[in-house]
């Protein structure tokens, strides 16, 4: 059954804020109860109770509660290449991936949680290179269809596409294509900034479904492009 009470109140965001202020593993360490308290349980919680709701949208699709290797992303940051050392994530990131999907790139659905920066998402971040190609081939053969998902009213009125983008014209495609700009892209994302403030309120979990619907026509086209089931 949902919860009654909010998932990611006050102390789920003054942990993050804290944490920015914070990062260091001597802090964490200190503090790690409080993460696993006000942070992990939450986002643990919601992911569990969406599941029902997720299988109704799409039955291909995956909430997986588990502390490691489960849809919300681990609050470890892999530094190896960066030259960020800070060792945490300032952020909570849930994504409901495809069960064919391996890992983040994988068409699904996504929960970005931070203190003054929440937003809902929904599409395929960074696909491979054939991923990618089946992607481009089905705007270029379904124009019609492409426009009427990204162009719906109720798609538009929710969302906004975003993520990286070639900056010219791929291999194999004209400059002059009348879908250029979304050829180019490199991440096939939509972003749902608006209803921010509705994360803390005791019905998010309704909100955050209504979104995932709202993308779901996307997700469709991305799933059927990349050859998975929807």
């Amino acid at each position: 059954m949902p919860s009654k009470s909010p998932y990611f109140d006050q102390a789920f965001f003054r942990f993050l804020q804290d944490l920015t202020e914070n990062n260091q593993r001597e802090w964490f360490q200190a503090n790690k109860q409080r993460y696993e308290d006000e942070v992990r349980e939450p986002a643990q919680r919601f992911i569990s109770d969406f599941g029902p709701v997720l299988r109704k949208i799409s039955p291909h699709f995956l909430a997986d509660p588990r502390p490691s290797g489960g849809s919300m992303f681990r609050i470890y940051r892999d530094t190896r290449f960066s030259k960020d050392k800070t060792p945490y994530k300032t952020h909570v990131g849930i994504q409901f991936r495809h069960k064919q999907g391996k890992d983040v790139h994988a068409p699904g659905f996504y929960l970005h949680l931070e203190p003054g920066g929440c937003f809902a998402g929904v599409g395929i971040w960074h696909p491979d290179g054939a991923a990618l190609a089946g992607i481009r081939a089905a705007i270029d053969e379904q124009p019609r269809r492409w426009k009427q998902i990204s162009g719906s009213k109720r798609f538009s009125e929710t969302f906004s596409l975003a993520g990286d983008s070639l900056k010219r014209a791929p291999k194999g495609y004209d400059p002059d294509h009348a879908l250029i700009d979304d050829l180019k892209r490199k991440d096939v994302i939509a972003v749902a900034n608006r209803g921010a403030r509705t994360v803390g309120s005791r019905d998010f979990l309704e909100h955050f479904s209504t979104r995932c619907r709202s993308g779901g026509s996307l997700v469709r086209f991305l799933c059927e492009a990349v050859d998975v089931p929807y």
